[in-house]
């Protein structure tokens, strides 16, 4: 008897050839077991839960589909359509579908399930078989396994969100308190923790609900980059309310500007920062307020003064701080009564005259000139984005201005009770939506991780927030911005979300047709709307009528932009070259490139006007060469394509 740690072999009932293959496979075990072992010694975040190495390898195991596209919801012309993609179907399965866009992705911005105990399902078999169609069943509020099953579902789709993100790409995940620690532990494990850009919370409710303890009113939004080093945070546009903000009560010629703050708060505050400051107009002395020191030094604090056409200079005036900035001439013996002293009378009629005959200096004193220290911020330097703070709410924030940095006091987020409001609107009134996000929150995401021209992708992609915010942007700044949503709903009612929901709402969103009967502008755009259909194998190629083959190919190809053609034989798509793209396809029997077949070809060729020089021709066999063939045999060269290897 043979006896190993995972196997035994009674020598009388099996080959050598049995024995080795065992050993082979206790090979592997042990490397496998070694390579884990290696992992968790290198140090880094690490997350632990049951059924995590299934997860981690599922993502390999799951089939592309092919995209079968449904023509009545589909909108736009054929450029508009080309553009955007709305894809119905599972997000793990419809992501490897399209590996084409690995790497191609400016920005994914995903508002998973919270794990609320009603809002995802999951199935047993899926550790195994990702393929497996089985729904599964609602995860439960009380089901002990909850959030590992949680995990499990979410690991798979955080690893391969990742690989289809640019190196310079961003992620953007919606959570709220329930799964938040356990999301942020797996994104540090996939992403790396210094990869994290944000932890955003934003305000989700007007009215939190009473509690025993603490009522939540906010919800979170995680940001990581592929690689920090290679990408940069943006600023968002400048909206009609941020430019009503602005004004110009005293004529400047540099436009409109508002007041900004001339401290900046600090956790260590400058020694150099902190002194007094006399004011032209009273002659008292102003000081930061407590924790905060004034936003320059003295050095570039002094000019901006003496704008006011009165001289200033450095004095020490033993009140425990550095010296202070004091009116030139003036006799500190007179401080506790400063308005009879001859210096500030005659500083107060120069400023008061300037501040009568406009227009004021760069710093200002609110109130007459008997207020606080301003400065103003125009409209001209900050009109091009308005940096972004962590907490989003719909106060009026202020971010200190630095050289070279803007401020931005605006209404960010948007909250809960709006994205209900403008899905009703927007589609239909029905009783409940659950979940729907502001679309303001979404544009503030797109406008500071996607470039104009960038693509969004939205694998949870629910009413279809995300496209609504590119479409409104693309409009709103004359961006170029382009999306990709991927939707099931709720299969087992037959109500897909993606269909009575998601396209209605673009739909509306671009024609300008809301539910509420009034006057919309059309946002204009389109986009193309497919369904997840056959998984991709050799034999299910060969089982496949022309037009599911088509989209096989036209989903293989990863480089390449190909345009679809129809009402030929054999012709179904050119090339960016201009050059055809021909299908013999009548059954896997009835599949063979013959002269005669080439002549009809050419033919078609030449009807549409395409190039004469190459043919790119896909069949099972092939009975006959030219050098302007490139023949494409079925199924071997749509599985190269696709990486599977038969």
């Amino acid at each position: 008897m043979i006896k190993f740690s995972s196997f035994q072999l009674n020598e009388k009932d099996c080959s050598w050839e049995q024995v080795q293959e065992q050993i082979d496979q206790l090979k592997n075990e042990n490397q496998h077991l070694k390579a884990q072992l290696e992992e968790y010694t290198q140090g880094g975040i690490k997350i632990l839960f049951s059924g995590k190495a299934n997860a981690q390898r599922i993502a390999r195991k799951v089939k592309p589909r092919t995209l079968r596209e449904i023509k009545n919801l589909s909108i736009g012309n054929e450029e508009e359509k080309s553009k955007n993609l709305v894809i119905e179907g599972d997000n793990l399965k419809t992501m490897t579908t399209l590996y084409q866009y690995c790497g191609k992705v400016d920005l994914i911005i995903a508002d998973p399930p919270y794990n609320t105990g009603k809002d995802f399902r999951y199935n047993d078999k899926w550790d195994e078989d990702p393929n497996d169609p089985g729904l599964g069943d609602y995860v439960k509020a009380d089901d002990h396994s909850r959030h590992t099953k949680w995990m499990k579902f979410m690991l798979p789709r955080i690893q391969m969100m990742r690989q289809m993100l640019k190196n310079n790409g961003v992620l953007a995940i919606c959570i709220d308190d329930r799964e938040l620690f356990r999301l942020g532990q797996m994104l540090d494990e996939v992403f790396g923790e210094n990869n994290r850009i944000a932890i955003i919370n934003w305000q989700k409710s007007y009215a939190p609900k009473t509690t025993a303890h603490v009522s939540s009113a906010t919800e979170y939004v995680l940001v990581y980059a592929k690689s920090i080093e290679k990408t940069a945070t943006g600023k968002s546009e400048q909206t009609e309310i941020q430019k009503e903000r602005f004004s110009n009560p005293d004529n400047d010629p540099k436009g409109s500007w508002r007041s900004t703050t001339s401290l900046l708060k600090a956790s260590v505050l400058s020694k150099n920062g902190i002194y007094a400051i006399q004011n032209p107009f009273s002659g008292e002395l102003y000081y930061p307020f407590e924790g905060n020191q004034w936003r320059y030094t003295k050095p570039i604090m002094k000019p901006f003064l003496e704008e006011w056409g009165i001289e200033y200079e450095e004095k020490e005036l033993n009140d425990g701080n550095v010296s202070g900035l004091i009116l030139k001439g003036f006799d500190l013996n007179n401080l506790r009564n400063p308005k009879k002293d001859p210096i500030v009378q005659e500083a107060r009629e120069k400023v008061q005259k300037i501040y009568k005959d406009k227009p004021w200096p760069k710093l200002i004193f609110l109130k007459g000139g008997f207020g606080k220290i301003q400065f103003k911020s125009y409209f001209s330097e900050v009109r091009n984005g308005v940096d972004p703070l962590t907490w989003w709410a719909d106060e009026n924030y202020e971010k200190p201005l630095d050289l070279g940095v803007v401020s931005w006091p605006h209404k960010i987020s948007g909250h809960s009770q709006m994205g209900t409001a403008e899905l009703k609107d927007i589609v239909s009134p029905r009783d409940k939506y659950i979940g729907v996000k502001p679309l303001k929150l979404f544009q503030k995401i797109i406008q500071l991780w996607c470039p104009p021209n960038g693509l969004a992708l939205d694998p949870f992609a629910g009413s279809g927030t995300t496209g609504h915010a590119v479409l409104q942007l693309n409009k709103d700044v004359q961006a170029n911005r382009s999306f990709i949503l991927i939707e099931t709903g709720n299969e087992e009612t037959q109500d897909s979300y993606c269909r009575t929901l998601l396209q209605k709402r673009l739909q509306a969103a671009i024609t300008g047709k809301w539910a509420d009967k009034k006057k919309h502008e059309p946002l204009n755009g389109g986009f193309t709307f497919y369904s997840l259909n056959k998984t991709i194998d050799g034999q299910t190629l060969l089982e496949m009528k022309r037009d599911d083959l088509i989209d096989a190919i036209i989903a293989s190809q990863v480089e390449n932009h190909w345009t679809k053609l129809e009402n030929y034989q054999y012709l179904f798509a050119k090339n960016s070259a201009n050059e055809g793209i021909f299908l013999i396809w009548n059954g896997s029997q009835k599949s063979q490139l013959t002269q005669e077949i080439y002549y009809q070809i050419i033919q078609e060729a030449q009807q549409a006007n395409l190039s004469t020089d190459k043919y790119f021709i896909y069949a099972r066999l092939c009975a006959f060469r030219t050098e302007s063939i490139e023949f494409e045999q079925i199924p071997t060269k749509i599985l190269q394509n696709f990486r599977i290897n038969e």
